[in-house]
């Protein structure tokens, strides 16, 4: 009998029989469930563990933990240190498999996860970078609690582990970078916000300390740099001065810790100012643990500790390596080099056995926490979870639903979209990704439920003809082009699908150019002096791409960028296209013309511009430039109009401390150790009117500018909200200013202060208010 009608048929049953009965065909059902996995540590079947203090779950966890670190020998701690930690069958403790992923859905990137049997797929929702163009915290924390749905019954059914090594919170600095896709962007407000959102829906709000999965936050810090001309991130050492630190590259690993109180923290391959991070006690002892007090482990990104000796040869022997980066903080090593050479360490003097004791405490206690040595899931939180609730019909509409919040309308010439049912009844689907399906999910993505790809999702609403014009993203020659004009022109409209794929953009794989590859200028350009339509492009990247060239070319109707977006992005471009959605997407980085990358070196880290030497910047908050798209920017189908309803116009900064500051910055600018943080929110109500024709999405920024001096910052993100708006109608929006966090400003010597004076408040894109702070003396 299959194993669902099994089950079935016991629960019928159950009904007509005393509790006893249901408990003992309970116990059957999830028997034959689990018969093709190992039993879980602690089960209650087993003679080995019975009574033992570790396996009693109603003791406080760190009690366990002392009893079982307490009962392993040497050798068997050391097994434990790398991430394929060994079993240790006399205490029956199976081996443990650390690295999975969950980056955007559960991922087979990591060995943890495989796919087959009853789990043949998981949601796949759209890249991060996507995603992240939604501005929308609910949705990403929606995200979180569907993969960790997914992940626990993944993990019950003995297919998946419990720790995914997700998100990625680097800032996307450069625009070359090919892991920009897997970031939430370049605003490190938005990526720290972000960070915490989908960790809380993944970790889920257990009681007593408990995880639904333990996530993690990587890859810690400054690392943004994979393979670009000769440079590799094994090797580089990325210089970064102390106020790009505080105010930049370390604000998203701080509010996933602080804010979302993440279990787990990755550092990564690069040395920072000569320091390898995974071997650098000021970053992970004292920042991680000690500053911001991370409850969990620190794990080496994937032989970083291998190579911070092979390649940086940072130490002169192994046994060295691996005792700096246990005393530094390193908790787990994604690798087998601690395995190999720690105890060596131990032998000779390099390190103490309660240095990997302590280790074993942070990792062993998030084992704790998720449960893992309770005995068999069923009768825990979340045991409840098994196949059906992976690839649900909810999951996949949410998919869809985070794929239309994500699209981003550049370009809309003359009302050109949406496209009409009745007047577009033929579409010409044309382009290298115009039918592609694994080129929507983008990187670390697993085996998704379903895939709904372009050609497909315009095929729900219209007649297509369908032509590449190149047979792929590399678009080597424009032969195929007279066959794609010629679908244009016999077309009432024309989709042309391009950009870029995993060949292009990809971990290890840096761009040296902003520019489409290969001859897709060339196609877009031709296609759309051909179409007898509207002429709509859709760019499918993860990083931006300079189209000054469609931007100028009338012929072209209009852009969209959908990133990379999901398992359900064809049906999602289909619906903005045609209008059964409005597009609300606003861009999370800046598009640069070509020019930018000849004038500024990827291994360059500082932020600010600096004339003196032709550089530029970084990023909207210090770039001096021309840019092709802005950060933030995004149209819709509609208009909007906002009104200020209430803000503060001045406000007294209560002090700490009178003590008065003696840098040059003087006193106009407060230090944040100064200043009581405690203070409400600053609350600025706008009221958002759709002054269109049709129903549609504001998403709404609100940056702020500080008051002139030495800061090199144009402006900085300090909140957003996304409302649904009825043509015609107005709704009022709440956005809450934090006087630390939102208006402070970090000085060269790295120091987070909060200047005095007018800081002007920038909402949406025409309305703008000054705030004044003066500090409270009394």
């Amino acid at each position: 009998m299959p194993r669902n009608n099994k089950r079935a048929t016991l629960l019928r049953l159950s009904s007509r029989l005393p509790l006893f009965f249901f408990v003992f065909f309970f116990l059957v059902s999830h028997f034959h469930q689990s018969e093709a996995r190992p039993p879980f540590a602690c089960n209650p079947g087993n003679g080995l563990t019975r009574g033992l203090r570790f396996c009693l779950a109603n003791l406080p966890i760190h009690v366990r933990v002392r009893d079982l670190i307490g009962r392993l020998t040497l050798q068997e701690k050391i097994r434990l240190l790398v991430n394929n930690a060994a079993a240790v069958p006399r205490l029956g403790i199976g081996g443990y498999e650390w690295w999975s992923e969950a980056l955007h859905g559960v991922s087979n990137a990591g060995p943890g996860t495989r796919f087959g049997g009853a789990f043949p797929g998981a949601t796949s929702f759209p890249q991060v970078i996507t995603t992240a163009a939604s501005f929308n915290a609910s949705l990403w924390e929606e995200i979180g609690r569907v993969v960790s749905d997914e992940a626990r019954a993944m993990y019950n059914g003995g297919m998946a582990g419990l720790t995914y090594w997700s998100p990625n919170v680097n800032i996307f600095r450069d625009p070359r970078w090919g892991r920009g896709q897997e970031t939430p962007g370049e605003d490190p407000v938005l990526a720290g916000r972000y960070a915490a959102s989908y960790v809380r829906g993944l970790q889920g709000d257990g009681p007593g300390n408990r995880l639904k999965v333990a996530a993690c936050c990587k890859h810690y810090t400054a690392y943004d740099l994979d393979n670009w001309n000769g440079v590799d991130r094994y090797h580089f050492n990325a210089k970064v001065s102390k106020q790009d630190l505080e105010d930049t590259y370390d604000v998203p690993f701080k509010a996933c810790v602080v804010e979302g109180k993440v279990a787990s923290v990755m550092c990564s391959y690069n040395q920072v100012n000569g320091v390898p991070s995974c071997a650098d006690p000021n970053l992970l002892k004292n920042t991680i643990r000690g500053q911001w007090r991370l409850n969990g482990y620190i794990v080496s990104d994937c032989d970083s500790v291998g190579v911070l000796y092979d390649s940086q040869h940072y130490t002169t022997t192994p046994e060295g390596a691996a005792a700096a980066t246990i005393r530094a903080g390193l908790d787990l090593d994604c690798g087998p080099f601690l395995a190999v050479h720690t105890e060596g360490a131990v032998r000779q003097g390099k390190l103490a056995v309660a240095d990997v004791d302590a280790a074993l405490a942070n990792t062993i206690t998030v084992q704790m926490r998720l449960g893992m040595f309770d005995g068999e899931p069923w009768a825990q939180p979340y045991g409840h979870l098994g196949p059906r609730d992976v690839c649900t019909p909810a999951h996949q509409q949410l998919a869809l639903e985070a794929a239309r919040q994500g699209i981003v309308l550049l370009q809309n010439r003359h009302g050109s979209l949406p496209l009409s049912t009745s007047r577009h009844r033929t579409v010409a689907v044309i382009g290298p990704n115009s039918d592609v399906t694994q080129t929507m999910i983008g990187n670390y993505a697993g085996v998704a439920c379903r895939y709904t790809s372009p050609l497909q999702g315009i095929g729900m609403y219209a007649r297509t003809i369908h032509q590449p014009g190149c047979s792929n993203v590399a678009c080597t020659t424009n032969q195929m082009f007279s066959a794609a004009e010629a679908a244009a022109r016999g077309a009432d409209a024309t989709l042309l699908v391009i950009g870029l794929d995993q060949s292009i953009e990809a971990e290890s794989r840096d761009r040296r150019s902003l520019l489409l590859p290969g001859h897709q200028q060339e196609l877009v350009s031709r296609v759309a002096a051909a179409s007898k339509g509207p002429t709509v492009v859709v760019v499918m990247s993860g990083g931006p791409i300079d189209l000054t060239f469609a931007k100028n070319d009338p012929r072209v109707s209009a852009v969209l960028w959908v990133g990379y977006p999901g398992q359900a992005g064809g049906a999602a471009i289909a619906d903005i296209v045609f209008g059964a959605r409005s597009p609300g997407g606003k861009l999370p980085m800046t598009w640069y013309p070509e020019g930018y990358v000849a004038r500024i070196p990827m291994t360059d880290m500082n932020m600010r511009a600096n004339p003196a030497r032709g550089y530029p910047g970084r990023t909207y908050r210090f770039y001096r430039g021309s840019v092709v798209f802005p950060y933030g920017f995004g149209l819709t189908y509609t208009t909007f109009a906002h009104s200020l309803a209430g803000a503060p116009g001045q406000v007294s900064v209560p002090l700490t401390t009178v003590k008065k500051t003696t840098t040059s910055l003087a006193a106009t600018a407060l230090r944040i150790g100064h200043i009581n943080c405690g203070i409400p929110a600053l609350n600025i109500h706008v009221d958002v009117k759709n002054t269109g024709a049709v129903d549609g999405t504001q998403t709404l920024l609100v940056f702020s500018a500080p008051p002139a001096g030495d800061w090199s910052m144009n402006r900085q993100l300090v909140g957003f909200e996304k409302v649904h708006v009825p043509a015609g109608s107005q709704r009022r929006v709440r956005v809450g200013v934090h006087v630390c966090e939102h208006m402070s400003v970090v000085d060269r010597f790295g120091i987070r202060r909060v200047p005095m004076g007018e800081h002007e408040i920038h909402i949406g894109d025409d309305l703008k208010h000054s705030i004044i702070l003066q500090a409270n003396l009394e």
